[in-house]
């Protein structure tokens, strides 16, 4: 019997954050540290790797995409979400960062897409995992989008055993955000995917050759590259 607190299995959340006060709390959250363990991993786990056309699946208000357009000064970037919302946030960081307006285009789009420019040599997505209702979507989309050799960097939550840990989780690191932030990151929690179901979709994505890790203890980061 499983006890009502465990979440051995998912509970599924909505796959698009596209209300804008939604969008605005995400948007002026402080995920900094979250950004910079990603694009830190990206370093570790590609070094000598010199991107010149990334994409970024899921790019939501562009710090990432933007961030790691910054520190990679030959690369053009695609950053795709599905919500306009997110994207107007993200079109407006850009614009600021006038240097950045030429390389990063953000674009309005749902995996698969398929109106996108060409192939990538670098694949980004950051927390979008958990919010698609058939993952393997988003590695069949890296497999398409991706040029042989390309790098690819995945970095999702992990699901905690219990609903219980969940709410620690939520009371340790969102105790100062707005209750629209906290009732986002539980329930992503709770959609999130346990390293070895990550290893399954991988594998029926012919990703084989991709690692699984725990990179904190609320993340988990998926990389390789492609074949």
């Amino acid at each position: 019997m499983h006890s009502h607190d465990d979440l051995r299995i998912r509970i599924p959340e909505p796959e698009l954050m596209d209300e804008p006060l939604q969008a605005k709390a995400y948007a002026e959250a402080d995920f900094q540290e979250a950004n910079t363990l990603f694009l830190e991993l990206f370093e570790r786990y590609f070094p000598g790797h010199r991107p010149a056309h990334g994409l970024d699946i899921g790019c939501g208000p562009g710090e990432i995409t933007l961030s790691f357009a910054e520190r990679h000064p030959d690369c053009r970037l695609t950053g795709i979400d599905g919500a306009e919302a997110m994207l107007a946030i993200a079109r407006r960081k850009r614009n600021r960062r006038s240097a950045l307006v030429p390389r990063v285009d953000f674009r309005k789009a749902r995996i698969p897409a398929e109106r996108l420019p060409g192939r990538y040599d670098t694949i980004l997505s950051n927390s979008l995992l958990h919010h698609l209702p058939n993952p393997i979507v988003l590695w069949q989309e890296i497999r398409r989008r991706g040029l042989s050799g390309a790098a690819v960097l995945v970095m999702d939550l992990a699901r905690p055993a219990s609903k219980e840990k969940a709410h620690e989780m939520v009371a340790r690191y969102t105790a100062e955000a707005p209750e629209i932030l906290r009732r986002d990151f539980y329930n992503s929690l709770c959609a999130a995917f346990a390293p070895a179901e990550i290893g399954d979709q991988l594998r029926a994505a012919g990703l084989d050759n991709f690692r699984v890790e725990k990179v904190s203890d609320r993340h988990l980061a998926i990389h390789g590259r492609l074949a």
